[in-house]
């Protein structure tokens, strides 16, 4: 898609559709709205009298001008309460009518900068939330469909304002939201692909296409170096697939040389079948999505390439498949990480915790000052809270704060889970130094707890994103499959640390 911002009068814009916002509450148009409203011979007046136009969010009203406007809709757009929105309700909003007006064919739309001046948002901030919502809410993934689509896409989107003092904001605004949305939408492709397409090998492949594109370092190690590494854990996981695991480094250097301020690691089981612990045969096909985390951290550290922070960002993927062949892992054996901890098996189905260990172990031994790691880890989040939430747990409090509020901006709910020391009494082995499960109660508890041990004393969050990497319906910016779930939370963070530094 097109994107651009142009100072001018929205109402003599030449593009198939017009979009303008309208808050829930109002008895006539103002602004904008009572321009097009004028040219339209107070069409939009009669329908906010009648009752059809009521403002409420994601309402969208299509008007036709019928040759009064050089555009041939306007779509009224719904934005709720104008003390209730919020950056994320713009997204939402903007995200389902885009949808709307690609079902009626058009090619181009021009929109303001809905809700900037209200509460919290800027035109900066409205731009961003608008080409967010545009980008995330038209996400298609069609590559193995050979029937055309019914509808054409919508190729260009500007954004109009008649202050040209705002436009640098504007543009600013842009520019970010594409970042983000692209890297959003680069994760969620590499999630939604099949398992026999998104293999350990094809995601170092992916990954090397990104460092050469937005000049990241990156390092993969083979099977031969995770060994020498002494990644035992990891290794203990791949041993029954014949597809060759994969230890995949990124790094992006906008400090300079040193330490990496934050190291980004992400679970990225590219087929989980449960391993001899085998998975019920119902539902085993949503399993090509258990590398959710590692798409996401790669989708993150893109971003973070392209906006160029003054900060040291290392993203990290263990990348494997989890099968029960006849060298698999098996019950109640004893695999070594690579800090040199023992760890019991107590289920070949909590494997993502064996990978995330090596991973925990490698970004400690490179010096990272913080630590986030990305899983699709338990079902007994998705329990407790559903697809709504992300479950979040650390060993720093400072630190967790930071994710939330990165979150919040990014419209990514999260939600601080309990790390009290009682529940590390279920991981304890009586032949290992620990098991790899604690049981069902408080499953997403102790498999934080687990993961916990290697980050050590590192500032450390573990966001298990197993209820909310995947969506099984349409809703605002959200489509049916994968989310793209945190990538712009991640983001949001890393930029947040570059303006403490």
């Amino acid at each position: 898609m097109d994107i651009k911002v142009i100072a001018g009068d929205i109402a003599k814009t030449e593009v198939d559709a017009i979009v303008v916002g309208f808050f829930e509450g109002m008895e006539h148009p103002g602004g904008v709205v009572a321009s097009i409203d004028r040219a339209l011979d107070g069409a939009i007046s009669q329908l906010i009298e009648q009752g059809e136009i009521k403002g409420k969010l994601s309402e969208a009203t299509i008007i036709h001008s019928l040759g009064k406007l050089p555009a041939a809709r306007v779509v009224v757009l719904g934005l709720g309460s104008q003390d209730k929105l919020n950056q994320d309700k713009v997204r939402g909003a903007f995200a389902e009518t885009c949808r709307l007006l690609r079902r009626k064919g058009t090619g181009s739309i021009a929109t303001a900068a809905h809700g900037a001046g209200t509460g919290d948002i800027t035109h900066e901030s409205a731009a961003q939330a608008i080409v967010e919502g545009a980008l995330l809410g038209l996400y298609t993934f069609r590559k193995h469909i050979t029937k055309a689509a019914e509808h054409g896409e919508i190729k260009q989107l500007t954004i109009v304002d008649a202050d040209e003092s705002r436009i640098p904001a504007l543009e600013r605004g842009c520019n970010r939201g594409k970042i983000l949305a692209e890297a959003t939408n680069l994760a969620r492709d590499m999630v939604n692909e099949p398992a026999n397409f998104m293999t350990p090998t094809r995601m170092a492949e992916e990954a090397a296409r990104l460092a050469k594109e937005y000049g990241l370092k990156i390092d993969v190690l083979e099977r031969e170096q995770i060994e020498e590494m002494g990644m035992g854990a990891l290794l203990g996981v791949a041993q029954g697939s014949r597809q060759p695991p994969k230890f995949i480094v990124l790094n992006y250097e906008g400090g300079g040389s040193g330490e990496p301020d934050i190291a980004l690691v992400g679970k990225a089981i590219t087929f989980d079948s449960g391993g001899i612990s085998i998975k019920p045969s119902e539902g085993m096909g949503s399993m090509k999505g258990d590398m959710a985390g590692g798409a996401a951290v790669m989708g993150a550290i893109s971003a973070v390439a392209q906006l160029k922070p003054k900060v040291n960002v290392m993203a990290l993927v263990p990348a494997t498949e989890n099968l029960p062949g006849g060298s698999a892992l098996k019950p109640a054996d004893i695999l070594t990480a690579m800090d040199g901890k023992t760890i019991e098996i107590v289920t070949t189905d909590a494997e993502g915790r064996l990978t995330l260990a090596d991973a925990l172990g490698y970004a400690s031994k490179q010096g990272a000052k913080r630590i986030i790691d990305v899983a699709t880890l338990t079902g007994a989040v998705r329990v407790a809270l559903g697809n709504v939430c992300s479950g979040a747990f650390t060993n720093n409090q400072e630190m967790i704060n930071g994710v939330i509020a990165a979150g919040v901006e990014a419209g990514e709910k999260i939600w601080q889970m309990p790390m009290y020391e009682e529940y590390k009494e279920q991981n304890k082995s009586d032949v290992a130094d620990i098991k790899n499960s604690g049981g069902r109660p408080a499953g997403a508890v102790t498999a934080a707890q687990f993961v916990g041990e290697f980050a050590g004393d590192t500032p450390w969050v573990h966001l298990d994103i197993a209820g909310t990497s995947m969506s099984d319906k349409e809703r605002t910016y959200l489509l049916k499959g994968a989310t793209g779930v945190p990538v712009r939370t991640l983001v949001n963070f890393v930029l947040s640390i570059a303006e403490k530094k």
